[in-house]
C-alpha cells in the first residue's frame, strides 16, 4: 500500500467543500450561498477557504465542473454497455434521471440550468465554466445519436448535434416545469416525444 501524498488530504477537503457547495447552489442558489455555510458543515475555518479557491466566484466555477463529471461518467457508462445501442442508452441514462427526480421531491433541478438562469452573463469564468460543461454533455449525448444513426436506430435526415442540443434544451426548459408543476410528467414527454418518436429512424 503506497503512503499517502501530502496533497491527498487537501484535495479530499476540497472535494468535500465541493460536493458541498454543490448541494447548497441547488438548493439556493449563487447569491443566497455563503461561504461561511459552506465552511461550517464541512467543518474548516473560514480563513482556509483561499487555500482551496481563490474566490467565491471560482469556486462556483470548479463546483460546475465537479457537478457535471458524475453525469458524464453515468452515461459513458450506459454507452459502454455492449448491451444497448446508442439510442437505448440515452434512454436508459434519462430514465434514471426522472427516478431520481422523483425521489428526491423534484427540488434543485440542474445546476447548470439554474445557474445560467442566475449568473451566466454576469460571471465571466462561470460562464465559461458553464460553456465547457454543455459543450462536454451535449456532446457525448452527439455520440450516443451518431451510434444510434450507424446502428439504424436514429434518423439520418437531422444531425447528432442538431438532436444532442434539442435534448439537452428541451430538458432543461422541462427541468423547470418540474420544479414549478412538482410533477415528473414534463421529463416524461421529453423523453417520449424525442428518444421514443421524433429521432427514431
Amino acid at each position: 500500500m503506497r503512503p499517502m501524498s501530502k496533497s491527498a488530504p487537501k484535495q479530499i477537503k476540497k472535494d468535500r467543500l465541493l460536493e458541498q457547495g454543490v448541494s447548497l447552489l441547488l438548493e439556493k442558489g449563487y447569491h443566497a450561498t455563503g461561504l461561511k455555510e459552506i465552511l461550517d458543515t464541512v467543518q474548516i475555518p473560514k480563513g482556509s477557504f483561499y487555500n482551496y479557491f481563490n474566490s467565491k466566484e471560482q469556486f462556483a466555477a470548479e463546483a460546475i465542473h465537479h457537478y457535471i463529471e458524475p453525469f458524464i461518467l453515468r452515461l459513458s457508462g450506459h454507452l459502454q454497455n455492449p448491451e444497448l445501442d446508442g439510442l437505448a442508452a440515452l434512454r436508459t441514462y434519462y430514465l434514471e434521471l426522472i427516478s431520481e427526480v422523483a425521489i428526491s421531491g423534484f427540488k434543485g433541478g440542474c445546476l447548470l440550468g439554474n445557474l445560467m438562469g442566475e449568473i451566466g452573463d454576469t460571471s465571466p469564468l462561470c460562464r465559461d465554466a458553464l460553456l465547457d460543461a454543455v459543450e462536454r454533455y451535449s456532446n457525448l449525448q452527439k455520440t450516443a445519436l451518431e451510434r444510434g444513426q450507424q446502428e439504424g436506430k436514429v434518423r439520418l435526415d437531422r444531425s447528432a448535434k442538431s438532436m444532442a442540443d434539442l435534448m439537452l434544451n428541451g430538458w432543461q426548459g422541462a427541468l423547470l416545469r418540474m420544479k414549478v408543476e412538482q410533477s415528473v410528467e414534463p421529463l416524461k414527454a421529453v423523453c417520449q416525444d424525442l428518444l421514443d418518436d421524433y429521432f427514431r429512424a
